[in-house]
Order: structure tokens, then C-alpha cells, then sequence
């Protein structure tokens, strides 16, 4: 049984997701953001830089694992799905696993800091986040232009990165004229797990398109800025 200690953000529907894909069974344990709960000793124990989502693996000596791509790893390969073995499919799947982790996920977070949550619109910041986010949906698409998945086939890599790209409404940046990516998008939605996946800890509704919703969705994320 795996614990999944979560909250409903890209990062953590990462590690829902994947568990979902893999049949593992887990519990869900949500942690409060707004309330600093990722800062409480008791869950720094199982992830010491205070960050969602981290999992405790109860069949493996109560081993902790943190940083949501460790542990999209660890699970596929406990699982021996969604990962290849062989050394060029590994590659491929963790070299667009990282490129999520290391632009997509980077980009589009500062993104929604200075588009959503920051009190002062500082444009300059604005304009460079969603610019890269949108370089980066065109290094996607041109990728997906030629290919029906990331890498091969489906794999730790597509959620990686569905998970945050699908949330492009609330960064402010468009998809339009990315057909292959916005085919892809409508791809990982048709996946059942991928839908129960964005589900966990609970359902939110998208509130992008919302300016009264959004708003106070963003004042409560500006508590958390600092932590």
C-alpha cells in the first residue's frame, strides 16, 4: 500500500495519475497548502524540503520518496509499467520527464506567480514566463507532430507533462494553431485514470475563465508564495 500525502496542483495530479494508470492502491492523505501543513515536522519527515506530493511505500519498510518525478519513477518501476527497460526507451521517456520538470513546470509555475498571484503586474515578468511556456507547448508540438506519444509509447512522460500543460488557461498562454499537442491534450482526457487522476484529493473546478472564482482562488495561493 502506498500513502500519498497530495493537493489538487500539477505537481501533485502528476503522482495521482501515475498511481491511478498503474492500479497501485494507495491512500490519499491531502495536505493542507494555505494552512503550511507541507512545513509541519511530522511531514517534513517524509519530504525535508516541505514540497507536494511525496509517498510513503508501506511494502518497502515505510521507504519515503519526494520530488514528484522520483516518484512517477519509483512507481513505474514497482510496478514495471509505463517506464521502459531497455536503456534508449528509459532515455527517451525521462529525457521529456525532465524536460517537464526542468522548463514546463518551472515556466508555467513563475507564470501563474506573476499572471495570477502576484499583487503587483509587473508585465516584463509576465511576458517572459508565458513566452517560454509557449516556446516550450511549440517544442511539444512540433515533437507530437510526428509522434502519437512523448516517447513511443505512453509512458510517465505524457502525464508528466499533461498535467501541467493542460492547466495552459490558468498560465495564461495559448494553444492556438498547436494542433498535434491540442490532439494529445484530447488524448490523456480520454484516459479514465488520467480524468481520476486530476480528481485527487478532490475535484476543483476549472476557474481560469472565471474572474470572480479566479480571484479568489489566487488571493488564497498568495499565502503560500513564501514557503
Amino acid at each position: 500500500m502506498i500513502d500519498l500525502y497530495t493537493a489538487p496542483t500539477p505537481n501533485g495530479w502528476k503522482a495521482s495519475i501515475t498511481l491511478e494508470e498503474l492500479q497501485i492502491p494507495y491512500e490519499t492523505h491531502t495536505v493542507n497548502l494555505t494552512k503550511n501543513e507541507q512545513k509541519e515536522p511530522w511531514f517534513l519527515e517524509i519530504n525535508p524540503n516541505g514540497r507536494i506530493p511525496a509517498i510513503v511505500d508501506r511494502d518497502a519498510s515505510d521507504l519515503a520518496v519526494f520530488e514528484s518525478g522520483a516518484v512517477m519513477i519509483y512507481l513505474a518501476e514497482k510496478a514495471g509499467r509505463l517506464l521502459p527497460t531497455d536503456a534508449a526507451g528509459r532515455s527517451r521517456v525521462i529525457s521529456w520527464l525532465m524536460f517537464q520538470m526542468g522548463g514546463v513546470g518551472p515556466m508555467m509555475g513563475q507564470a501563474n506567480v506573476f499572471f495570477r498571484y502576484f499583487p503587483e503586474k509587473l508585465q516584463p515578468a509576465i511576458d517572459r514566463y508565458q513566452n517560454e511556456s509557449r516556446r516550450l507547448f511549440e517544442v511539444l508540438d512540433r515533437h507530437l507532430d510526428e509522434n502519437e506519444w512523448l516517447a513511443g509509447d505512453f509512458s510517465i512522460a505524457d502525464i508528466a507533462n499533461w498535467a501541467w500543460v493542460r492547466t495552459h488557461k490558468w498560465s495564461g498562454v495559448s494553444i492556438e494553431g498547436l494542433d498535434p499537442l491540442q490532439r494529445w491534450i484530447g488524448q490523456l482526457y480520454d484516459r479514465p485514470a488520467c480524468v481520476r487522476g486530476i480528481e485527487i484529493p478532490f475535484k476543483i473546478p476549472s476557474i481560469a475563465d472565471d474572474e470572480e472564482a479566479a480571484a479568489e482562488f489566487a488571493k488564497n495561493a498568495q499565502k503560500t508564495l513564501q514557503r
